[in-house]
């Protein structure tokens, strides 16, 4: 197969759930990150622990970690995979007044882990939003984004 093809498609062009049966479990590891955008009382709050929903990032963090384990009840065609390990880090930018969520997702399989990496950062910088809504609406998501990804056929992966 080229390797630009794409794989979720059948001859007649049909959407189709990738054979990965004839692959070689190995262990696979893909680290995504992302990043909001925030005003600084959104930053004082989340960063002092004052926000009116409760811990914000220990919140979005869990909520990060539930993403990761769903991944393929959201994302039609991802096989659902055993996570081994989960990880959900914030750094808290103060100069940039954002928050960068990295998420770290871990497996021993057929196939890789990248969208469930991606969706755990999205979710989990879903949920800030969703927390601090209240004291500002205008928080940005973006530079959501593969950062690393090791495992598999196509190898080590660095953005």
């Amino acid at each position: 197969m080229n390797k630009n093809e794409l794989t979720h498609f059948d001859e007649q062009g049909q959407a189709i759930m990738v054979d990965v049966s004839g692959k070689q479990e190995t262990n696979r590891t893909a680290i995504a990150s992302g990043i909001i955008k925030v005003s600084q009382p959104v930053f004082q709050a989340i960063q002092e622990g004052t926000a009116a929903k409760g811990d914000v990032l220990g919140v979005a963090r869990i909520a990060g970690i539930m993403a990761v384990k769903n991944t393929s009840s959201v994302i039609p065609l991802c096989h659902p995979l055993p996570i081994a390990k989960c990880s959900v880090d914030f750094e808290l930018l103060a100069e940039e007044c954002a928050v960068k969520a990295i998420v770290t997702v871990k497996v021993t399989g057929l196939t890789g882990v990248e969208m469930e990496a991606l969706h755990g950062v999205s979710v989990s910088l879903l949920t800030i939003y969703d927390m601090c809504k209240a004291i500002d609406k205008r928080m940005e998501i973006s530079d959501i984004h593969l950062d690393k990804k090791s495992g598999g056929k196509s190898g080590e992966f660095i953005r």
